[in-house]
């Protein structure tokens, strides 16, 4: 896959969304974990790291932070030129920020982000998704497929489904998402949720990340 997701604002992360009051995209559907699919097609592929990764964005009243998050490890199963199973490890100690240009504040928020406020990276250094479904879509130029798969993130893992637009050409995938938003406090990631803390006025950050997820595999 050539880049199968991308966080446009991580997994999920500090106040990810966009600042003129929330995040990008349509919201992914989530619900409880789902069986994983046990599959084995024709075709094994594996995840080119280097090509792959997530964009997050996350907002709070006063902006919006951005930036990426690596994608360690994965693999998909194909038969027919169809994924029928797969999954991908995502580095939480990867989280990178690309809008601050001060050195130290960058290295708050990331340093933040890091810690048991959000993502607790020390504690559960990698997240993971694992495909249950992958179903074609008609009538639709810009996404060919919905994937369902189980997220775990921390110590939750929930069901979300979200549109790709899937590219098998030769002996390489690319599954490339458009900006799709999940509510981070599902997964634990609590800090600065105006719907679980009612005495924080402006000083919230938006439940909901809005994500873009990229990935390239290859033979």
């Amino acid at each position: 896959m050539t880049r199968l997701f991308k966080f446009t604002g991580f997994i999920l992360l500090t106040g990810l969304a966009v600042a003129c009051g929330g995040p990008q995209g349509d919201k992914a559907k989530t619900g409880e974990a789902q069986e994983i699919s046990a599959t084995v097609g024709d075709v094994a592929m594996k995840v080119d790291v280097a090509s792959s990764l997530i964009e997050w964005t996350g907002a709070k009243p006063t902006g919006e932070h951005h930036g990426t998050i690596a994608i360690s490890d994965g693999s998909f199963s194909l038969t027919d030129g169809k994924i029928v199973s797969g999954k991908f490890t995502i580095d939480m100690n990867s989280i990178v920020n690309l809008d601050l240009t001060s050195a130290e504040d960058n290295g708050k928020l990331v340093g933040h982000l890091k810690s048991p406020d959000f993502f607790d990276a020390e504690k559960y250094p990698t997240a993971k998704f694992e495909i249950t479904s992958v179903d074609a879509v008609s009538g639709n130029p810009d996404v060919t497929h919905n994937i369902t798969g189980n997220l775990t993130m921390k110590d939750v893992t929930k069901s979300i489904t979200f549109p790709a637009n899937v590219m098998v050409e030769g002996n390489a995938l690319t599954a490339e998402t458009p900006a799709f938003v999940i509510d981070r406090t599902q997964w634990n990631v609590q800090y600065g949720s105006k719907t679980l803390f009612d005495n924080l006025k402006d000083k919230f950050i938006n439940d909901e990340i809005s994500l873009k997820i990229i990935v390239k595999a290859v033979l």
